[in-house]
């Protein structure tokens, strides 16, 4: 891998991990025509390790949220131990991200050595999961009451946008897109569904990224590979920053069909690559 593949890769992380249209899937389309897929594990060690740059990006952009949301969670269950509905909007938003969170820790670990497989690099499975969760998004959209802002959100809502979330473990869904689609379902609207999923994604991309980065340490052998991490981790944090921004900006006044259309496509471009044996499985 180049620098400059390294860079591109790191560009591409950052903005398709926040928009709905599945990282994974365009990392590993994107790898495969750069040929630097050689080894299952060491990709999916690549993809989680550069996901710490749209950690970053996350953490600043959300940085006031996010105190606001530990300082009340601290203040009202370790302070004040008050009871779940009489605890601060803040204080409870953070038990909705601990409970929605638990689904993809169970499932995560659970199916950690076909997560960490050949699946990863599947393009039939990305190319379906992008197609049918673009389905999937399209029902929610043509059925969803979006009434509801974060503040409406309940400890069932939560466990099924986490629910939602562990779906993401499946190459091609993509983390927002499955955790957008719950929400719409849940009756959020578009950008607080959006915000939410955000905020979700914090601890999942933490631990796989840390998790990731602690085990394939060893395996870093050179400096141009530890330059590389560097550079894609960089570029992701980035471009991540400004996806974030325009996603939110954007679903204030828009729907999401522009990325189902988008998802649809490029799944039918994709198998249209596989058919014609342009690209490897």
């Amino acid at each position: 891998m180049s620098f400059l593949e390294a860079f591109i890769l790191g560009i591409v992380q950052g903005l398709t991990e926040f928009l709905p249209i599945s990282s994974t899937g365009h990392l590993t389309l994107t790898g495969k025509l750069f040929g630097v897929i050689n080894n299952d594990q060491q990709w999916t060690a690549f993809i989680a390790i550069i996901q710490l740059g749209t950690l970053a990006a996350i953490l600043f952009y959300f940085r006031k949220d996010i105190v606001d949301i530990v300082l009340a969670f601290l203040k009202d269950n370790l302070l004040e131990r008050k009871g779940f509905s009489q605890q601060q909007l803040n204080s409870k938003l953070g038990w909705l991200i601990i409970i929605g969170t638990i689904p993809v820790v169970v499932i995560g670990l659970g199916f950690k050595d076909i997560i960490e497989g050949a699946l990863t690099k599947n393009l039939y499975v990305i190319s379906g999961s992008l197609i049918v969760l673009a389905l999937i998004l399209a029902f929610a959209e043509k059925t969803a009451k979006f009434k509801k802002d974060i503040k409406d959100l309940t400890i069932v809502d939560s466990l099924i946008i986490g629910l939602a979330q562990a779906m993401a473990l499946i190459p091609g869904s993509s983390r927002s897109g499955t955790t957008i689609t719950g929400g719409l379902f849940m009756g959020l609207n578009r950008e607080a569904a959006a915000r939410f999923s955000f905020l979700l994604s914090i601890p999942a991309i933490l631990a796989s990224g840390l998790l990731q980065l602690y085990q394939e340490l060893g395996n870093i052998n050179s400096t141009d590979e530890i330059f590389n991490l560097i550079i894609a981790t960089i570029a992701s944090a980035v471009s991540g920053y400004f996806a974030i921004d325009f996603l939110l900006k954007f679903l204030k006044k828009n729907t999401t069909f522009v990325f189902i259309y988008y998802r649809i496509a490029i799944g039918l471009i994709i198998l249209g690559l596989l058919f014609t044996n342009t690209i490897n499985p």
